[in-house]
């Protein structure tokens, strides 16, 4: 976008909102930086509005009336629309080249007495990792795990890198160095988890040499599914579908609605592959994909399921040498049934093959995890997920009003309310009991406080999310 076009777009206008007392000034909005947009009423004197009334003669009334709300309509859908360019457009087409940090800027160099002893050392001992990256895949219980890492990171007064206007790296655009807020050349941050298309070099850049990489994985079917429903409002190609089970139509023939260079197109086919930072597109004949398979295999420490999320966090908290309390949870973001209808075989089937690049990923993990189990060693793993679960029972009792999570408009407290898909109120939330005593309260809200909200909490610039949720609001998206 042009610098013209990025300095401020809009208009002034006053106009009259009651007889006669009350007036408003609106003012344009600036497409990429700047305060969101504000409101400034004002009550002039009756004898005032009085006389600006009745020495108009009745035409011209009518047209600066007319004039100054086309004005301010105008100006309103002017900044929409740059708004949503600006927020959604530059990064959909950006290629690794274009975002990557310039050649030759310092990498994270931490001081030796910052270097972590590894855990499950040798002596038997063993020091909680600190240094941590989690690449936060869509849709897979990923909003779970990361209100896990906001709260260790917050007990331990730990420093993350946090995106800057928004709650992700500008995705889809793949991650680079200087998106994260208040970055300079040779920072070291010790939790990175926020949404991102992976690039590798430039997310190791961030962190020590012995920081822990992991990711969530979720069977591509499900995941699918779930997308679709999450996302599909914004992938302008699925407006073509037109009957009442528009995920079975479209997996009829996907082929003859699916654009791979649509607007949000990577959100409905090989998500995963798409957010690890690999071409969702490949021909499952590539032998790229499977060197990319065992790629993710090497950078990664552990890679979660969801479909077996509390294995996935015993193993978690054994790598890592966290106690128990640190991996409490309640499950965050998540649809209310009647919103999730479930794939028949057959649909399933076909999900299943039109994801295929996600399948074999996910095979391979799947097998990978349960070796891990085996190791972990079987019996074990019963007991402490059996320990996990009485926990987290426990703090369900203590935390939640009504003991379950509740539609978005039974939610009393706005600070809890979840972020909802667009058009839709299908997510779920917690209202926080009102006694909670107070060696649990701040556990307790902080267990159930939505990202964005934690994120705010954290001190996150989030003015660009912050403006999309006040243009919903308005507009009740």
């Amino acid at each position: 976008m042009s610098e013209a076009v990025m300095g401020w777009v809009g208009a002034l206008s006053w106009a009259r909102l009651e007889e006669p007392d009350w007036w408003f000034w609106g003012a344009g909005l600036p497409p990429a930086a700047g305060p969101p947009p504000q409101i400034f009423c004002y009550q002039p004197p009756r004898f005032l509005a009085s006389a600006l009334v009745s020495e108009m003669p009745l035409p011209q009334k009518k047209r600066w009336v007319s004039m100054a709300k086309g004005l301010v309509l105008g100006a309103l859908f002017t900044s929409f629309l740059v708004l949503l360019y600006s927020y959604a457009v530059p990064p959909l087409h950006a290629g690794l080249a274009s975002t990557r940090t310039p050649e030759g800027t310092a990498s994270c160099s931490p001081e030796p007495a910052e270097l972590e002893t590894p855990a499950n050392s040798s002596a038997g001992a063993c020091q909680p990792r600190r240094d941590i990256v989690f690449m936060k895949t869509h849709k897979t219980a990923s909003s779970t795990l990361l209100n896990i890492l906001f709260r260790f990171g917050q007990k331990h007064g730990l420093k993350f890198a946090f995106p800057n206007g928004r709650n992700d790296f500008d995705y889809p655009a793949f991650f680079a160095r200087n998106l994260v807020q208040d970055y300079r050349p040779g920072a070291c941050f010790n939790i990175i988890c926020n949404h991102m298309r992976f690039h590798y070099d430039e997310v190791r850049g961030l962190v020590p040499p012995n920081a822990t990489f992991i990711t969530v994985l979720r069977d591509p079917a499900r995941l699918f599914e779930s997308s679709f429903h999450y996302f599909g409002s914004v992938v302008p190609f699925t407006w073509k579908l037109s009957g009442r089970d528009k995920l079975a139509e479209f997996l009829q023939d996907p082929d003859r609605y699916y654009d791979p260079n649509g607007y949000n197109a990577h959100y409905l086919r090989n998500l995963l592959f798409f957010d690890l930072g690999y071409d969702s597109g490949l021909d499952p004949g590539d032998p790229q994909v499977q060197e990319h398979i065992l790629e993710v295999e090497r950078r990664f420490h552990l890679v979660l399921l969801q479909e077996y999320f509390d294995e996935s966090l015993v193993l978690l908290k054994d790598l890592l040498c966290w106690q128990l309390e640190d991996v409490l949870y309640f499950k965050l973001n998540a649809r209310r049934t009647s919103a999730v209808p479930r794939l028949s075989g057959e649909l399933y089937r076909r999900a299943t093959a039109w994801n295929v690049l996600d399948a074999r990923l996910y095979r391979h993990f799947n097998a990978s995890f349960w070796r891990k189990v085996e190791a972990f060693g079987r019996e074990r793993m019963a007991r402490e997920v059996a320990a996990l679960r009485r926990a987290n029972e426990r703090m369900r009792r203590i935390c939640i009003d009504g003991g379950r999570a509740v539609d978005a408009a039974a939610i009393q407290d706005s600070a809890m309310q979840p972020w909802q898909p667009l058009g839709a109120k299908s997510i779920l939330g917690y209202n926080l009991k009102k006694s909670i005593g107070q060696r649990h309260a701040q556990l307790c809200r902080r267990m159930l406080t939505p990202e964005i909200q934690y994120l705010m909490d954290l001190g996150v610039n989030l003015w660009v999310t912050k403006l999309w949720k006040l243009i919903r609001d308005f507009l009740r998206w």
